[in-house]
Parts: C-alpha cells; sequence; structure tokens
C-alpha cells in the first residue's frame, strides 16, 4: 500500500473558546494536486500549519511523508516546499539574492536564472522585498518553494494578486510538479483554479471536513442539476414528473419553458424524450445545465469562499 504524502487523523486545535479545527482528518495521496478550500475561519489555514510543523497539534496526529512534522523537521525540511502568504522573506533582501539563497541550502536545486525568466521576476532582482509589488512577492515565494525540488509543496494562494499570464505560467508549474510526481497541497479562493488544478478535494468548515472528491465528484454530487427544454405550453408536468425517476421535478417556468430538476444522467433524458414522443410532443432546445464546483461549495458551507 502507497504510503500517503499527508495524513491527517482527528486533529483538533482550540484557541481559549475558539475551536479552529475540530476531529479533522484528511489524506493526501502522493502524486497528486490537492486542494483544501474553505470559507474564512474553516480551519483550512491551521490545519495547514500544523501540517507544516509551525504548529503542534493540540490532539490528534500529523503525518507528512510518513513523518512527524515538528519531531522530524530537520529531516523533512528538505523535502518540502513551503508558499507562505506573507512571502517568507526578509524584508531587505533582494529579489535574486534570496531565491540564490534558498538554492543554495539544497543539494539539486532547479535552474534559478531559468526560473527567474519564467516567473518574470528579471525585473525586481535588485529591488528589496519589502518594495516589491504583491505580484512580485507572490512569484518570488513561489520560487522559493518550489527552486529545492521538493517532493511535497504547500501553496497557500498562490495566484493572489498576479496577472492572467503570471497566474497561467503559475498553473503550469503546478502541472509539471505533478507530471515529475512531485504533490502539491493547495489552498485557494478561486473556484477555476481548484477545479482545474486538482486531483482531488476537500472542503473544510467549522473545522472538519464536509465533503471530500474529485472536482467532477463534487460538482456532479448535488441536487441541482436540470434539464432546460421548450414546447408546446401546458403539459401535463404531473404526467411527466411520474413518468420520470422519482424525486425528479419539473415546472413550467414561463409559457412553453420547461425546467426537470434531478438527478440528470442518461437514463432521465431517454425517459424524458420517450414521454414526449409518446404524448406527440416536439421538444426543442433541450439543454443540460449540471451544477458547478462553486454551486456545491456553496450548498455545503453556505458562504462563498472569500
Amino acid at each position: 500500500m502507497t504510503q500517503p504524502a499527508v495524513e491527517v487523523l482527528d486533529l483538533a486545535m482550540r484557541y481559549g473558546d475558539i475551536t479552529a479545527v475540530d476531529g479533522l482528518s484528511l489524506v493526501v495521496s502522493p502524486g497528486t494536486v490537492t486542494a483544501i478550500l474553505g470559507p474564512n475561519g474553516a480551519g483550512k489555514t491551521t490545519t495547514i500549519e500544523t501540517c507544516e510543523g509551525f504548529r503542534k497539534p493540540q490532539s490528534g496526529s500529523v503525518r507528512v511523508l510518513g513523518l512527524d512534522p515538528r519531531a522530524d523537521a530537520r529531516e523533512l525540511r528538505p523535502r518540502v516546499g513551503v508558499m507562505l502568504q506573507n512571502g517568507g522573506a526578509w524584508s531587505g533582501v533582494r529579489a535574486h539574492e534570496m531565491l540564490r539563497h534558498i538554492a543554495s541550502l539544497h543539494a539539486h536545486p532547479l535552474d534559478v536564472d531559468a526560473l527567474i525568466e519564467r516567473l518574470g521576476l528579471g525585473s525586481c532582482g535588485r529591488t528589496p522585498f519589502r518594495r516589491m509589488s504583491g505580484g512580485q512577492q507572490q512569484r518570488l515565494s513561489l520560487a522559493m518553494a518550489i527552486v529545492g525540488r521538493p517532493e511535497l509543496v504547500f501553496l497557500d494562494e498562490p495566484t493572489a494578486g498576479l496577472d492572467p499570464q503570471s497566474r497561467r505560467a503559475t498553473w503550469d508549474i503546478v502541472g509539471e510538479l505533478r507530471e515529475k510526481g512531485g504533490t502539491t497541497v493547495l489552498t485557494t479562493h478561486f473556484m477555476d483554479e481548484a477545479e482545474f488544478l486538482s486531483d482531488f478535494i476537500h472542503i473544510v468548515d467549522s473545522g472538519k471536513v464536509i465533503a471530500s472528491g474529485t472536482p467532477a465528484e463534487l460538482s456532479g454530487s448535488g441536487a441541482r442539476n436540470t434539464v432546460h427544454f421548450t414546447a408546446r405550453p401546458g403539459l401535463d408536468t404531473l404526467s411527466l414528473m411520474a413518468a420520470l425517476p422519482h424525486g425528479t421535478k419539473v415546472e413550467e417556468t414561463g409559457p412553453g419553458s420547461y425546467v426537470v430538476t434531478g438527478t440528470v444522467d442518461p437514463e432521465l433524458l431517454a425517459t424524458l424524450t420517450a414521454w414526449c414522443a409518446t404524448h406527440g410532443i416536439l421538444a426543442e432546445s433541450m439543454l443540460v445545465e449540471r451544477q458547478t464546483l462553486e454551486d456545491r461549495f456553496l450548498d455545503l458551507t453556505g458562504r462563498a469562499l472569500r
């Protein structure tokens, strides 16, 4: 059996009367991009910081690459890359100096000049970190996290504040890390980013994992998938509903405009078209509209990511 890249079991973290993490468990498989999503205050940042070794579990356990992120920090440090929200660089250090310093700490770092070129950091090489734009700081933080060729990398909001070109470059880098067998744990406020990059997603709220699955599984697992079609006004919607799978709803939202809501699959579509044919009805403009990942997230948490 393959050892998980990250394994969190019954993690609990409390700060006074506030429970930040409440018996949370999750697994990150090696060689995947796994997103941990949740609204602000859900507990995801505390969980990630515990995995990174910055916090000690109050109860439960955390294993990273099979090791304890605090007790085995010396052994893990060369194998794990971390991109922090606050940048992680000294305020007065110049961008290229910082990246070359981080590279020097690793046995087989990436080509620093090539990484600088790829992430568009050439123009800010002599600029102190504190004077760099937010986007430049983000790109430098990403470079610092990956320059050592880590087996596992934690990326916290990697594209926040980036322009579209830099955002796409970041996506390409994450994809290449996966292709080379690396593992990425990602937090993001962009649903399209999570959906595009992730092999697997854990949704966290109130300190617990409330749903897990692939992007397709999560977005398709709710009850809000619909079929829109037009036909002559005044169809017998009760008769149609009786013919369709149990739990399906049919509504005429306007004259000749119908919405079928339920588990939309080949069986439902075949039954719908067969019913129309039996009753001599020509169904036009039929459109299947599936629930998005963002729809599912809002259903589960009742809140947007931001």
